[in-house]
Protein backbone atom coordinates (compact mmCIF):
# COMPACT_ATOMS: atom_id res chain seq x y z
CA UNK A 1 0.00 0.00 0.00
CA UNK A 2 1.12 3.62 -0.46
CA UNK A 3 0.22 7.19 -0.16
CA UNK A 4 -3.14 7.96 -1.30
CA UNK A 5 -2.86 9.67 -4.57
CA UNK A 6 -4.57 12.77 -4.12
CA UNK A 7 -2.85 13.46 -1.22
CA UNK A 8 0.23 12.96 -2.17
CA UNK A 9 -0.53 15.12 -5.25
CA UNK A 10 -1.23 17.86 -2.85
CA UNK A 11 2.09 17.75 -1.01
CA UNK A 12 5.08 20.29 -2.06
CA UNK A 13 7.86 18.27 -0.93
CA UNK A 14 11.32 19.65 -0.47
CA UNK A 15 14.45 18.77 -2.54
CA UNK A 16 15.37 15.36 -0.74
CA UNK A 17 11.43 14.17 -0.99
CA UNK A 18 10.25 15.87 3.10
CA UNK A 19 7.62 17.33 4.26
CA UNK A 20 8.01 18.90 7.63
CA UNK A 21 5.37 18.26 10.33
CA UNK A 22 4.26 20.50 13.03
CA UNK A 23 3.66 18.46 16.32
CA UNK A 24 0.80 19.52 18.48
CA UNK A 25 -0.57 18.31 21.74
CA UNK A 26 -4.44 17.54 20.49
CA UNK A 27 -6.30 18.69 23.57
CA UNK A 28 -4.18 22.29 25.05
CA UNK A 29 -2.61 22.98 21.37
CA UNK A 30 1.04 23.24 23.15
CA UNK A 31 3.26 22.91 20.52
CA UNK A 32 5.86 20.04 20.98
CA UNK A 33 7.94 19.56 17.90
CA UNK A 34 9.27 19.41 14.26
CA UNK A 35 10.19 16.72 12.90
CA UNK A 36 10.26 15.14 8.89
CA UNK A 37 8.01 13.21 6.76
CA UNK A 38 7.86 11.86 3.16
CA UNK A 39 5.51 9.73 1.60
CA UNK A 40 5.93 6.60 3.42
CA UNK A 41 6.24 8.23 6.76
CA UNK A 42 2.65 9.81 6.29
CA UNK A 43 1.55 7.05 4.57
CA UNK A 44 2.39 4.60 7.72
CA UNK A 45 1.30 7.14 10.15
CA UNK A 46 -2.17 7.53 8.72
CA UNK A 47 -2.92 3.79 8.48
CA UNK A 48 -1.22 2.89 12.33
CA UNK A 49 -2.38 5.87 14.15
CA UNK A 50 1.29 6.25 15.76
CA UNK A 51 3.16 9.18 14.77
CA UNK A 52 6.12 7.68 11.36
CA UNK A 53 8.74 10.39 11.11
CA UNK A 54 12.15 10.28 8.43
CA UNK A 55 15.11 10.70 10.24
CA UNK A 56 17.44 12.58 8.57
CA UNK A 57 20.39 12.12 10.95
CA UNK A 58 20.00 8.25 10.82
CA UNK A 59 18.70 8.03 7.70
CA UNK A 60 15.64 5.91 8.19
CA UNK A 61 12.06 6.01 10.00
CA UNK A 62 10.97 5.88 13.19
CA UNK A 63 8.10 5.58 15.06
CA UNK A 64 7.96 8.26 18.08
CA UNK A 65 8.06 5.79 21.52
CA UNK A 66 9.14 2.58 19.74
CA UNK A 67 12.62 2.98 21.75
CA UNK A 68 11.33 5.77 24.57
CA UNK A 69 8.25 4.79 25.27
CA UNK A 70 7.35 8.20 24.80
CA UNK A 71 4.07 7.41 21.89
CA UNK A 72 2.81 10.11 19.98
CA UNK A 73 -1.32 8.75 19.02
CA UNK A 74 -2.48 10.53 16.50
CA UNK A 75 -5.91 12.28 16.86
CA UNK A 76 -5.63 14.17 13.49
CA UNK A 77 -3.46 15.13 10.75
CA UNK A 78 -3.85 18.10 8.15
CA UNK A 79 -1.96 20.04 5.46
CA UNK A 80 -1.26 23.49 5.42
CA UNK A 81 -2.94 25.87 2.28
CA UNK A 82 0.23 25.37 0.09
CA UNK A 83 0.58 21.62 1.17
CA UNK A 84 3.92 22.06 2.49
CA UNK A 85 3.13 21.61 5.83
CA UNK A 86 1.39 18.76 7.40
CA UNK A 87 0.27 19.71 11.15
CA UNK A 88 -0.23 16.37 13.73
CA UNK A 89 -3.10 16.28 16.52
CA UNK A 90 -1.30 14.03 18.97
CA UNK A 91 -1.92 12.79 22.46
CA UNK A 92 1.43 13.00 23.50
CA UNK A 93 2.76 9.83 26.04
CA UNK A 94 6.10 11.10 27.86
CA UNK A 95 8.47 13.36 27.05
CA UNK A 96 8.30 14.51 22.60
CA UNK A 97 11.91 16.42 22.94
CA UNK A 98 14.71 13.64 22.49
CA UNK A 99 16.18 15.85 25.52
CA UNK A 100 14.15 14.40 27.71
CA UNK A 101 11.35 17.46 27.90
CA UNK A 102 7.98 17.64 27.53
CA UNK A 103 8.39 20.02 24.45
CA UNK A 104 11.18 20.79 22.39
CA UNK A 105 10.30 24.61 22.47
CA UNK A 106 10.60 25.09 26.39
CA UNK A 107 14.69 25.72 26.40
CA UNK A 108 15.84 28.82 24.74
CA UNK A 109 13.15 31.94 24.60
CA UNK A 110 14.43 34.31 22.34
CA UNK A 111 13.89 38.15 23.13
CA UNK A 112 11.50 39.74 21.14
CA UNK A 113 12.49 43.33 20.45
CA UNK A 114 9.56 45.89 18.36
CA UNK A 115 10.62 49.13 16.72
Amino acid sequence: MSLDPAIAARLKRTADGLVPAVVQQYDTGEVLMLAWMDDEALHRTLTTGRATYWSRSRGSYWVKGDTSGHVQHVRSAALDCDGDTILLKVDQVGAACHTGDRTCFDADELTVTRA
